[in-house]
């Protein structure tokens, strides 16, 4: 990357989430954040590792977890505990399990919604200090329809035990350009480099210069974008509303997230049937991970929702 974009980085991530990196040995510009997870399942993960996985969660930390042949762990969230990790189940999987070495989490919640919440990362550095594992925070909704923008790096000054991982194409609309970017200590900088370097060599100058210019967009530019995701998701809730289906207003992210009603018996096949008779695509809770069997998600990307609403009149 770029000593300028590296240096943008390091500035955003100090004015927006109060977290001060070396621009030269802390950040990594990437390819979009996606295939951070892969590069740093590569990087630190040999077969037979264990990695805790949440149920549900975005399937790529599974499916690249299994790719660098080590094992997956799910650990449950759910809406009881407002889809937050259940620390004693953390430690019993670390106590019970053995060789875990590296866990996923993500909030804003991908698919659920749910918010970050300063005690849990809190917890999850105890956490991982206590059982010397690393925490990969994979951080792309935390400007998107959010209380406060969070990092898990603010509650690990040093970085000793934490990776996060952030994107340009929640954030920012720029899903096409492929701009993300990892940030942590220099030593778990360097490991991931190591396999990325293999692999490409690095981003086309003008995107990064893109990146940039999209870096220092002012915060009243991210309100009135938040303002359009605001109403969409009014109009998903309504969506949901005609449908029966039952949800929690305090969402963040692209997403709703919502519970199908108990008449509904076979929710994939009532997905596949919205989709064929009415036009609409909602996406089945079950591709999250088991947890999420009764439930579906919804994007707010689409701006012809009112016309969804339409259809289903």
């Amino acid at each position: 990357g770029l000593p300028e974009l590296r240096q943008a980085l390091a500035d955003w991530y100090l004015s927006v989430y109060s977290v001060a990196l070396n621009p030269q040995t802390e950040i990594l510009p990437l390819l979009g954040s996606k295939e951070g997870i892969h590069y740093i399942s590569m990087a630190f993960l040999n077969p037979g590792d264990g990695v805790l996985v949440p149920n549900p969660g975005y399937p790529a930390y599974a499916g690249l977890t299994e790719i660098a042949g080590a094992k997956k762990i799910y650990y449950d969230l759910n809406e009881k505990n407002n889809w937050q990790p259940d620390f004693s189940q953390l430690q019993a999987l670390m106590d019970n399990q053995g060789g875990i070495k590296l866990m996923w989490v993500n909030y804003p919640h991908m698919p659920t919604g749910a918010q970050a919440q300063t005690k849990t990362l809190e917890k999850l550095v105890e956490f991982a200090k206590q059982n010397n594992i690393l925490i990969c925070y994979d951080n792309p909704y935390s400007l998107t329809l959010t209380k406060e923008p969070l990092s898990l790096l603010r509650f690990d000054p040093k970085f000793e035990h934490c990776l996060e991982l952030n994107s340009f194409s929640k954030s920012f609309n720029m899903a096409g350009w492929r701009v993300g970017a990892l940030f942590g200590k220099a030593e778990n900088v360097k490991a991931v480099l190591k396999v990325k370097s293999n692999v490409d060599s690095g981003m086309f100058t003008p995107i990064q210069r893109g990146a940039m210019a999209a870096l220092k967009a002012p915060s009243q530019w991210h309100g009135e974008r938040n303002k359009e995701y605001r109403l969409r998701q009014q109009m998903l809730f309504q969506l949901f509303d005609r449908l029966g289906f039952s949800y929690l207003h305090d969402q963040a992210g692209l997403f709703v997230w919502a519970k199908a009603p108990d008449s509904v018996k076979d929710l994939e096949t009532y997905c596949d049937g919205l989709l064929m008779e009415k036009r609409i695509f909602i996406v089945p809770g079950q591709v999250f991970g088991t947890n999420g069997m009764r439930y579906a998600r919804a994007s707010l990307c689409s701006p012809r929702l009112a016309e969804a609403l339409e259809r289903l009149k």
